[in-house]
């Protein structure tokens, strides 16, 4: 286990090492010029250059990303050109919202799935249980900014339960806060429910027709006794690799959706860099939003050889 989790370190530090790399490298071949971005197109000649020598912009390519690779590794993420302050504390500002948005999707996608599995895979039979799965073809298929739309129109413009929009969505109780949320997570949830029905109800129905679950039938117990006491566990195994895409799929979402609804997350503030075309804000909070996803899927990875014995032994 020990060896698997270096090597999957090293595997890590090699794919974030290529991720910066284009991501910087791309950054510098789109055109523009952060010195007349800064100083105004009008700005004179003299000063421009003057400003792209303070900058560092004179120097080599390959000698400027060195220098960014090592103030990524001591957390200097240098500095915005449009805000003028240090790129990492407008990061870590933004990102309590993008993580509160990404979990407590996460939170509702399973709270509403697992249920879900379970009871359409002991009541296949019933009518309901077809148009779960209906629906949940429809989930997998529509995109979460068109949900997130929709869920403003539906239960913020029509029904006015919910907010339309949340600037100061970390103020407040802590129910207010559930309130404030609800909507953009359930946004970003919708898909990872659909996807997480599939897989479990996959799983579900592979482990019931098994020879331990016929056994235990043939024992006198019931598939419900069955399902919570034997099926559920084994089942849960393989749908976690699921949970942790869902887990990455959601951070993904929150950016886009955080747009929809105007929340200062990480998300708007990539999109207000573009637009200014903040090209060290950009290229910095690209690469952490990267490492913040692979790093996620480091942690699933190691969990599922912790819970599953085959997988760590095969390691």
């Amino acid at each position: 286990m020990t060896k698997a989790i270096v090597k999957k370190l090293l595997s890590i530090i090699l794919t974030l090492f290529f991720v910066s790399a284009l991501i910087f490298f791309v950054f510098q071949i789109i055109p523009g010029n952060p010195a007349e971005i800064i100083l105004g197109t009008e700005a004179d000649p003299a000063q421009v250059l003057a400003l792209e020598k303070e900058l560092g912009l004179d120097r080599p390519i390959f000698e400027r990303y060195i220098e960014w690779i090592i103030g990524l590794f001591r957390l200097d993420m240098g500095m915005s050109l449009k805000y003028q302050m240090p790129v990492a504390n407008l990061f870590l500002k933004k990102l309590p919202v993008t993580l509160y948005l990404t979990f407590y999707s996460l939170v509702l996608s399973l709270l509403i799935a697992i249920p879900l599995s379970i009871q359409i895979t002991l009541k296949s039979d019933k009518w309901y249980s077809s148009i779960i799965t209906a629906i949940t073809q429809l989930g997998i298929s529509i995109p979460s900014f068109w949900l997130a739309f929709l869920l403003i129109y539906v239960f913020a413009v029509k029904l006015d339960i919910f907010p339309t929009l949340s600037y100061n969505i970390m103020a407040g109780s802590f129910v207010q806060k559930l309130k404030n949320f609800f909507l953009p997570s359930l946004a970003i949830a919708i898909p990872n429910i659909a996807t997480i029905i599939r897989y479990m109800q996959a799983a579900i129905l592979d482990e019931i027709n098994k020879d331990y679950v016929r056994t235990a039938r043939m024992k006198g117990l019931t598939l419900k006794e069955i399902l919570y006491k034997h099926v559920l566990k084994n089942a849960l195994i393989p749908v976690i690799t699921v949970i942790g895409m869902s887990l990455t799929s959601s951070v993904g979402g929150s950016l886009i959706v955080e747009n929809v609804f105007s929340l200062p997350g990480v998300g708007s503030l990539i999109v207000s860099s573009i637009s200014s075309r903040d090209f060290p804000l950009i290229q910095s909070v690209v690469v952490a939003v990267a490492f913040l996803v692979i790093f996620i899927n480091f942690v699933i990875d190691i969990l599922y050889g912790i819970i599953d014995p085959r997988i760590r032994g095969g390691r």
